[in-house]
């Protein structure tokens, strides 16, 4: 295979071309993805995210999620959003740290 200045590649090697943030969750009775894709990974996507999952699920039913220990999801920006929630709307489950 060739790249586009015609040097030879294996098909093992890749050329990244960019990233994106996906921040998604499972409805586990509906199997349903939400999905939120995004050029960047920050506070403000991850707060836009809890929002949709806010207004997806009804306000009385908690919303459980399963999270890295990325900074976004522990930031202030967060923090003031949970804060505007009732204390048991969202309940955070972090994966331990060095996790795979």
């Amino acid at each position: 295979m060739f790249d586009e200045n015609g040097e030879v590649y294996r098909d093992y090697e890749y050329k990244r071309l960019g990233t994106v943030s996906l921040l998604a969750a499972i409805g586990l009775l509906t199997v349903e993805a939400i999905p939120l894709v995004s050029q960047t990974h920050k506070s403000s996507d991850f707060v836009r995210f809890l929002k949709i999952l806010d207004l997806k699920y009804p306000a009385q039913n908690p919303i459980r999620i399963i999270l890295d220990n990325h900074s976004a999801h522990k930031s202030k920006e967060t923090r003031a959003f949970l804060g505007t929630k009732p204390e048991w709307r969202f309940e955070f489950v972090f994966t331990p740290k060095h996790g795979s």
